[in-house]
Parts: C-alpha cells; structure tokens; sequence
C-alpha cells in the first residue's frame, strides 16, 4: 500500500516542499530510504522503529518497506522528516489518516515517541502558505516561530501520538490562539555614552541616514567600537516583511527566530572568522555572518586582522545584497542586505598619531595598511578618523542622546521614500539612474566634484559613492539640491582612512 506526507527541506534559506512516499509490499523484509538522505535521514529508521514501539503504535515490519523523499534530485539532510515519515509508514499500514496529503509536517521523532524542535521551521511554514496548504504541524518547541506566519494554521505536537491525533482526524481542530512574539525589547546602548569624537558622530549620523558603509580608524580605547554598537538604534524600525526574512534566516541558521523579532541584527564576528563562516555556503548552504546581518549591521572590529581572502569574498554581497554559492547540484543565493561598519587602529601597535610614541617602522605600517585592498576600501563610503579623546573630553558632559538624532535620521530617511517611492531605495543603494536624477549637483558643487576627480583621482565608484553620502548630507539638511557644502562635507569622508583629511579639502576647494 502506498501512502504519500508532506514535509520541505531547506536549502540555503529557502524550504522546497518534499513528498515522502511510503510503500509496503510483501517480501523479504528490508527498510530502504531513497531520494538523497544523508546519514540523518537514513537513520530515522532505527528512531521510528523505537518511538512506534514505546507509543504502543501497531506496525508489521516484516515486509519490504520503501520510503522515497522526493524531489530525489534534492539532498536532504538533518532529522526534520521524521514525523512525516512516521505518519506516511502508518498510513500505508493501513491507518486512516484524512489530513495526511494536507497537511505539512515538521519534527524529529525521540526514542519515546516525543517531538524535538528542528531548525528551519519558518521557511518551511513560508512555503506552505505559498503552496496553499491547509495547515501545519510543527514541535511545541518550535511554536512561538510559527506564529509570526500570518493566514496559516499551526498546530503544535509534543509527541508522535499528539500528531497522529491531528492527522486522523475528520476535520482539523481551530489552533489555539497564541500572542505572536512581541518585539524584543533588548537594551540599545544611548549615543549619549560617547564623548566627544563630533567627527565620528557626525558620521554615523550620516550612515544611518542613507544606509552607508562606515570606516573607523584611530587608536584602542578612543570609541569606535562603542560608536558601531549604537548605529542600530540610530536605525528605523523593520518593516513587518522585512522582520520575517530576518527571522526566516535566523530560522534557517537554526537559531532563535523569536529573539530577533522586531530588532535590527547587529552581528560581530571575530577576526579569525573563516571565508564560510562569514559569508554562508559549505558542504550544506547555511546562512553566514552577512546574511545573520541582513537589514541590520555587520561590524568589523580589528578589520587589517582579518585574513585578506576572507575580506575580499565581501565584495558581493557589498554590491549585490545577496551571496550566491555554487555547488555541483546547483545555486543557492541567500540575502545579505546588510550595513558594514568597520574598526582599525591606524598601525600595528595602534598609537599612530596619538600622544603616545608610536614603536612601528615604516615598513611595519606599510604592511599593516596592504592587508586591505582597494577595491574593499572603495565600496565603503565614509573613511573617518578618530583621534584618542582627551580628559577634559571624557570628564565632561554627555554627548547628544540617541533621541533626537534618531528622528533627524528618520525625517531623511522619509524624505528618500517620498523622492523615489518607486525604487524605495536609501541613498547608499540608488541605481545609477536614479542617483543622476535625484543627486545632481549645483553647478557650484559640480565644479568642486571636477577637481576632486582630477586632484584626487577618484574612480567612478568613488565618485558615485560621493555623490550618494553628499545626497545624504543634503536630506539631513532638509535641502533639495546637493549644494557645494553637501559635495564639500562629503570628500572628507573620501579619503584614506589614516591621513589627514583637512590638507585634502583645502586643496580641492582652494
């Protein structure tokens, strides 16, 4: 007899629906698992076999069974089929279960017969609003994840004989109403705890504002990590199918869905990340640190630590926002629409233009800086330098609090929606056509762009990316036109992020 569950597999960050076809037939009795199980799959024979008989569940093994997960071109891994499997073997005992083709269902089976959490849950349950299934039945411990998908019905199971009772029955039961998780109310550090350093604030106010990538280099202690922690709260609230791709990733990455509800990733890996762990893929496509920071911020302390391969591989998603892996059975391509902020001290022994005598040779200096590329300090927009902040600094008042620059940075924000409500796009991601409309200079501020060329020798990225911080500058300002103190403002942030900026301005202006 043949029986037929529905189950997905997730692949990247995406779920593909699966059928798992059972099949009973008399003969020599044997267990086959076909459709590109790994080694997890294959064993939910043995954790079937131990749940039926610890549930009191009746089943003749003493026959040919063959279960078959198709697509069998797709590679399946981890334990998730094990609850479909399960319901799709009693089926094809000869149990009735009315529900079993309409249903998706979710879960890795115990040896007792209860229901463990999976990773994935959410893309999943995405899936099966999309494919326009009735409902689902997930682990109690994945609940409070299924519950930020709207016009579905989720019924959670704590065991194999809970489920079974879903499935069988006539109709399917109204879920219990649970409260979709509330935004996470996670303390955001106040922009107020920084003293001094106007330069520095000036410009995460500027990258929050249009979305641009931020640069930061000065000697340890004098704030740039404390400042990169503060840009999420600088920040507008996610959008509500924004906060479900932030959860559906998380989901897929097997962490805590619930916990980013509401909140802008804010993700800092270590500089001895690797190339995968940084940017997703492996043998199994995973999400990686840049897709965990997807609508939020990716911070890059100690960024010359970091190994070069491993920083180049950001160029994609930097311009993309999306990483693609190929393998040999197909692309995979995960979001990775993120903000990159970026910390280093200006030498190895980090005291560089400090009051402290630096002990670095040229040589030493030289080769510290070359761990960086130009073409990765290009896509970055704003090169700031931040200088060891004196007593006087740190013993006096506060800084201006997260408040007020927050709606500063939220009225230029609404000024881009209004701009080019088509293209809903922040400054920092304009297409070229529409940066040229919306960011064209004066014509006082054009000739400065034409010195700044020629002086500066600025590629045609850098010179779009000027453009779009200068654009920035001018909806914080709440002016239409990019004027020649928006052009001027903006080629400080241009430069090389340890030299001098004034000489450079003065020059280009002069």
């Amino acid at each position: 007899m043949l029986a037929t569950s529905l189950t997905a597999a997730v692949l990247g960050v995406d779920a593909h629906l699966v059928r798992a076809e059972a099949d009973t037939a008399p003969g020599f009795p044997r267990f086959t698992m076909v459709g590109l199980p790994d080694s997890a799959v294959k064993e939910s024979e043995a954790r079937i076999r131990a749940a039926f008989r610890n549930c009191g569940l009746e089943f003749r093994w003493d026959r040919r069974i063959t279960v078959n997960l198709a697509p069998a071109s797709l590679r399946k891994y981890g334990s998730s089929f094990d609850l479909a499997t399960a319901l799709g073997l009693l089926a094809a005992d000869g149990r009735s279960l009315p529900q079993l083709g309409r249903v998706l269902l979710v879960g890795e089976l115990a040896l007792d017969g209860g229901l463990r959490g999976v990773p994935g849950v959410l893309p999943m349950l995405l899936l099966a609003r999309h494919e326009g299934l009735e409902a689902a039945v997930v682990p109690a411990a994945n609940h409070a994840e299924a519950t930020l998908v709207p016009d579905l019905p989720v019924h959670s199971a704590r065991s194999l004989p809970e489920a079974l009772a879903l499935v069988g029955a006539g109709a399917l039961p109204p879920p219990p109403a649970l409260p979709v998780p509330a935004a996470a109310l996670a303390s955001v550090p106040d922009l107020a705890d920084v003293r001094g350093q106007a330069l520095a604030r000036r410009a995460l106010e500027i990258a929050a504002a249009g979305g641009h990538n931020l640069l930061y280099a000065g000697p340890p202690g004098s704030g740039k990590t404390m400042l990169a922690r503060r840009l999420p709260g600088l920040l507008p609230p996610l959008r509500p199918e924004e906060a479900v791709e932030v959860a559906a990733i998380h989901s897929a990455a097997g962490l805590p869905a619930e916990e980013v509800i509401g909140r802008r990733p804010f993700r800092s890996p270590h500089h001895t990340t690797s190339e995968i762990a940084l940017v997703g893929g492996g043998p199994r496509p995973r999400p990686g640190e840049v897709s965990l920071a997807h609508h939020g911020v990716l911070f890059l302390d100690e960024l010359p630590e970091f190994r070069r391969a491993t920083l180049e591989v950001l160029r994609q998603p930097l311009e993309d926002g999306q990483v693609t892996v190929t393998r040999q059975r197909g692309t995979v391509r995960i979001p990775a629409r993120f903000q990159l902020v970026a910390a280093m001290n200006p030498c190895p022994c980090g005291r560089r233009g400090s009051a402290t005598p630096c002990r670095c040779t040229p040589a030493d200096v030289r080769t510290y800086l070359g761990r960086l590329s130009g073409p990765l300090l290009d896509r970055i927009d704003l090169h700031v330098a931040v200088p060891a902040v004196s007593y006087d600094e740190m013993t006096g008042v506060h800084g201006e609090p997260t408040a007020p620059v927050r709606q500063r940075v939220l009225a230029a924000r609404a000024r881009q929606q209004f701009r080019d409500r088509a293209a809903g796009a922040v400054n920092a991601r304009l297409a070229g056509g529409a940066l040229r409309r919306v960011a064209c200079p004066a014509a006082a501020a054009e000739r400065l762009l034409r010195r700044a060329v020629d002086v500066a020798g600025l590629s045609a990225r850098g010179l779009d990316r000027l453009l779009r911080v200068a654009r920035t500058i001018a909806d914080l300002s709440d002016r239409e036109e990019v004027g020649v103190s928006d052009v001027a403002e903006a080629l400080q942030f241009r430069l090389g992020p340890l030299e001098s900026l004034e000489p450079y301005v003065i020059q280009v202006v002069g």
